[in-house]
């Protein structure tokens, strides 16, 4: 029998997914289950989204499509960048993709040959790591512990970028951490980066406008206008609209990497659909009241989600200021029992967790970090009190 490419025994199912379809078969089994797992943002799109949808419908030509994005998207995009202080780009700086991840995809494919270095911060996103080994990168490692905030430093990264790799991936605010680099930190970053002309950099920074404590949303560019040549911003529709199912994900950079992205998607998706793409418009151009409401909303669930955590002894957390996510460092934990369950890892501690208490959460070892694990808070208000205070139960019943 023929053999499949090497490159699909490098591809991996989603860590998040396995923990998210195991929380759902034992809901479906009947049990109780909370689910922390996975960062869908479980809000829907403002009304004047599904009546955009609606009249797209009745007027769809049911042709192609542009392969880089149709027009009033791409000038919605741009409006929408502006407003977060991402001013001066064009049609031809931008590109749209099957979502994020899609994009992320794309600009791996068309910036790292096989072999080429990609370096990132760890914790990481689940897909950075599974993206680069497909295709076939080599991936370097910043690791930036509990202990300095999830955050990259400044000295990090011109160690890093001495070694001259060819992608160098940023994430704010973060996923899985929520932490989000102000515009001091973001500033100091983006002198590194000035001084390692010979590295991409792409802003992978889908969580812009969901920023708590006023801190705001920081770029590169706006820091040292000269990176526009090679930075290259990500957005997505998925999280701060209620629009994951969706896929509409979109890129500003250089021309050449838009136009690279252009080419790829020719060779495979051809076109965003136009029902989608004026639903995408809708949300990018129309108001604004359902992701802001949801941002105040996703703050205040911060706040409980930290206070519990604070009252479960040896739990740390570092503070997230964005994004709908805690990370918090439950170390203390291991070399403990929960009833007969020794808890030897973050793995075995979110099984035990699921198991004993029905609360479903992700591995930090997911995200490069075996220390912690991942809640996402995006859960009804009540689902969340109940969800807290079983994780404090649990904990408050290990053993040694």
């Amino acid at each position: 029998m023929p053999k499949l490419a090497q490159r699909v025994g490098r591809a991996k199912p989603s860590a998040i997914m396995v923990v998210a379809e195991k929380a759902k078969a034992l809901k479906a089994a009947g049990r109780d289950v909370i689910n922390f797992s996975i960062g869908v943002p479980n809000f829907l799109p403002g009304a004047h989204v599904y009546e955009a949808a609606r009249k797209a419908l009745d007027s769809d030509s049911g042709q192609y499509g542009s392969n880089r994005g149709r027009d009033d998207l791409l000038d919605a995009f741009l409006a929408h960048m502006a407003a977060v202080g991402l001013g001066g780009y064009a049609r031809g700086n931008c590109a749209v993709a099957v979502g994020a991840k899609h994009m992320l995809y794309n600009l791996f494919e068309a910036l790292l040959d096989e072999g080429d270095a990609i370096a990132f911060a760890t914790p990481y996103w689940t897909s950075y790591m599974d993206i680069a080994e497909i295709v076939g990168a080599r991936v370097q490692l910043l690791p930036c512990p509990p202990a300095q905030d999830y955050k990259l430093t400044p000295a990090q990264l011109d160690e890093a970028l001495a070694a001259k790799p060819r992608v160098f991936l940023f994430n704010n605010p973060s996923n899985p951490t929520g932490m989000v680099y102000s515009r001091d930190e973001v500033a100091a970053l983006a002198k590194v980066i000035e001084r390692h002309p010979d590295t991409w950099v792409i802003t992978d920074d889908i969580y812009n406008r969901m920023v708590f404590d006023g801190v705001g949303y920081h770029n590169f560019v706006q820091a040292v206008p000269g990176l526009r040549e090679r930075v290259i911003f990500v957005d997505s529709l998925s999280k701060t609209y209620g629009m994951p199912g969706w896929r509409v994900g979109l890129m500003a950079g250089p021309e050449q990497v838009a136009a690279a992205v252009t080419t790829l998607n020719s060779n495979h998706i051809t076109n965003i659909p136009e029902i989608v793409t004026a639903a995408a418009v809708a949300a990018l151009s129309g108001p604004q009241d359902v992701p802001a409401a949801k941002c105040a909303e996703f703050q205040g669930k911060r706040d409980q989600v930290l206070a519990a955590l604070a009252a479960i002894p040896g739990v740390a957390c570092p503070r997230p200021q964005g994004a709908f996510y805690v990370f918090p460092d439950v170390s203390c934990a291991f070399g403990r029992r929960h009833g007969q369950t020794v808890i030897g890892d973050d793995v075995a501690l979110c099984a035990a967790l699921l198991e004993a208490k029905g609360v479903a959460c992700v591995p930090g070892s997911a995200f490069g970090e075996p220390r912690a694990l991942r809640i996402s808070y995006t859960c009804p208000t009540a689902q969340l009190a109940d969800g807290l205070a079983r994780i404090q139960d649990f904990f408050a019943e290990l053993a040694d």
